[in-house]
């Protein structure tokens, strides 16, 4: 697969996912926060599933700054700007590239976890996404630089996405709605740190039968 196929592959997973798992996302933001993750980003993801062959598909950089767009015009709440902005700055990373190394899959990430700390004003411990996101990246980069192939990489990656997500039910919210009800958000995972393992259990899963 060219660079662009496995960025189509990796948006498709990421954009289904999203869909199906709808009522899941909502639920666990309703524990402690307004309940509209679920039903924001599934809604956002079928806009772009519904306008998939319209996204400029120059290179995988300039696809995914494309997809993007569509995310944070479409998008509603907080996420449309957080999942919007890790977009944006995966597409910057990767504009321009002809082929996609694990390198710049690992630095597309960092940046977009550093595009949603300045957009959110939030880093790791905040019980955000980011508790899962940071980590798995880290996963990754330690499965690459060892040798891992593609596929038993993004199997590692997942199993520390959960572990990082599932970590964040003991933490207190400090970013978000949820930080408006202070200890009470303790005892409950992270919805968008979930999202985040569940995608890179999805990928990990998918990734064989691309």
């Amino acid at each position: 697969m060219t660079a662009l196929e496995t960025t189509e592959f990796v948006v498709r997973t990421i954009a289904q996912t999203a869909v199906d798992r709808e009522k899941e996302f909502g639920d666990l933001d309703a524990v402690v926060g307004d309940g509209d993750f679920g039903y924001s980003l599934a809604r956002g993801f079928e806009i772009v599933l519904a306008e998939w062959d319209t996204f400029d598909r120059t290179d995988a950089g300039t696809f995914l700054t494309k997809i993007a767009l569509t995310i944070t015009s479409r998008i509603g709440g907080t996420s449309g700007p957080l999942w919007g902005t890790a977009f944006l700055r995966a597409g910057a990373s990767l504009k321009g590239k002809d082929t996609v190394t694990g390198d710049d899959v690992v630095a597309a990430l960092r940046a977009a976890a550093e595009g949603i700390k300045a957009r959110g004003q939030s880093d790791v411990g905040d019980k955000t996404l980011l508790d899962a996101l940071v980590p798995a990246t880290d996963e990754l980069e330690a499965a690459l630089a060892a040798g891992d192939d593609p596929a038993g990489a993004l199997d590692r990656t997942a199993t520390v996405a959960r572990a990082a997500a599932d970590a964040t039910t003991t933490m207190q919210a400090r970013r978000g709605r949820a930080s408006y009800t202070g200890e009470r958000s303790i005892g409950s995972p992270d919805a968008g740190a979930v999202a985040v393992a569940v995608l890179a259990e999805q990928l990990a899963l998918a990734w064989p039968e691309r």
